[in-house]
């Protein structure tokens, strides 16, 4: 097992090592010798600055992995409620696109009871030259400590060397799980995925820093190289429906010890239209001034047969739900139109707009958001939105 120690009897308290810990976990003690706390994270920083080489610090051995063991792509494909999530198609997409770049194969693996496997010829006209049908009755339902064992198995058989899953709230909990269990890497919320042909890598491109840069991270040292992507990042492709594919059923045991059990399954995003599904969004941010003033945006999106959205400090606010909440904690949305009112145009919420048409309506000038719209109107988002809702009911208009 990895570790540090100071060696007490070489140590001068000189105090470099106190200096160059970048987490503040070094500190002198009453007899003036370095001592290291809970805070370390072995990062080596204390041992190349004492002068005197009185650290020692033992790291694991690094266990070394058969590359050419793992191939082909996994793309994880959510079934919910008989249904399955829009983004394992749109992920297919992009798995298509990255295989033929690295001559590889794409799989679409989905988990549940016998019927699953009335999706595949869907999964293959999307792309998938093969379907893996994991089939139990216990995985009708989504868990993610039975999900993780079983696919931990299936990875274990089948050595694929990427796999991407949806980073929907069961796909953001499951994920981590896997990758610890496989103990490899897990890049989140990814925005690109790309392909290193000459390494056979994945890269995994997502926001970093509050969105202020942009980080690409490889895994070139474990594998499977695994990556969770929101819904609505990636366009699925056209299905195609003279293609052919393969379906293998792998009739699965479960974990023994499954700790959480699914009494009911809710919808979090109670009535009306979900804003990841959504043609059309009316979102509002801080300068809709109040909460009562949300309900002329519930008003238009109703009229256009939409869903509205807001930004994070309305939902920190407790004006609105966090299922209706756009940007970079919150969910990636791609509708026709979206009409953003009384948003300044952050880029933690810019980063969840992926929108064909973007309206934006501020009584700033210089609102940031104008310069990622398509159309600006200068003026107050309050008057904006009543005299919308007027005017569609005036002139008798109906969504279309």
């Amino acid at each position: 097992m990895a570790s540090i120690k100071v060696l007490t009897d070489v140590c001068t308290g000189c105090e470099s090592c106190v200096s160059a810990c970048p987490f503040g976990a070094i500190a002198l003690n009453d007899d003036g010798v370095a001592q290291i706390g809970d805070t370390c994270t072995l990062c080596g920083s204390c041992v190349e600055a004492c002068p005197f080489e009185a650290i020692e610090l033992t790291k694991d051995e690094e266990k070394t992995v058969d590359l050419s063991m793992w191939q082909g792509i996994w793309v994880f494909c959510e079934i919910a409620n008989g249904a399955m999530r829009g983004v394992g198609p749109e992920l297919l997409g992009q798995a298509r696109k990255l295989a033929d770049e690295l001559h590889t194969d794409v799989t679409a693996l989905i988990l549940g009871d016998a019927e699953i496997k009335d999706y595949a010829p869907e999964l293959i006209a999307r792309g998938a030259d093969k379907v893996l049908a994991a089939v139990n009755p216990g995985l009708k339902e989504l868990n993610d400590i039975a999900y993780t064992g079983v696919v931990y198995e299936l990875v274990q058989k089948y050595h694929p060397e990427i796999i991407l899953m949806g980073a929907t709230g069961f796909g953001r909990s499951m994920a981590p799980r896997v990758a610890a269990r496989l103990r490899t890497g897990l890049t989140a919320d990814c925005t690109i995925l790309s392909a290193d042909t000459e390494n056979h890598l994945l890269q995994q491109t997502r926001p970093a820093f509050g969105g202020n840069l942009m980080a690409t991270i490889i895994c070139p040292k474990h594998r499977p190289q695994i990556a969770t992507v929101r819904p609505k990042v990636f366009a699925p492709l056209a299905a195609d429906e003279t293609r052919h594919g393969e379906l293998i059923v792998e009739n699965v045991n479960l974990p023994k010890d499954i700790l959480i059990e699914t009494l009911k399954t809710l919808n979090a995003e109670g009535e009306g239209v979900s804003i990841a599904d959504a043609d059309i969004i009316v979102a509002v941010g801080k300068g809709i001034g109040s909460a009562k003033n949300i309900a002329l945006a519930e008003q238009l999106a109703n009229l256009l047969g939409g869903a509205v959205a807001v930004t994070r400090p309305l939902v920190d606010l407790g004006w609105y739900g966090y299922t209706h909440q756009v940007g970079q904690t919150g969910k990636t949305v791609a509708p026709r139109l979206y009409i953003a009112c009384g948003i300044s145009g952050a880029i933690q919420h810019l980063a969840g707009i992926a929108a064909e048409t973007v309206v934006a309506v501020n009584n700033d000038p210089d609102a940031p958001i104008f310069s990622h719209a398509h159309y600006a109107i200068n003026c107050d988002c309050v008057d904006f939105l009543q005299t919308m809702v007027e005017t569609i009911k005036d002139k008798g208009y109906k969504a279309v």
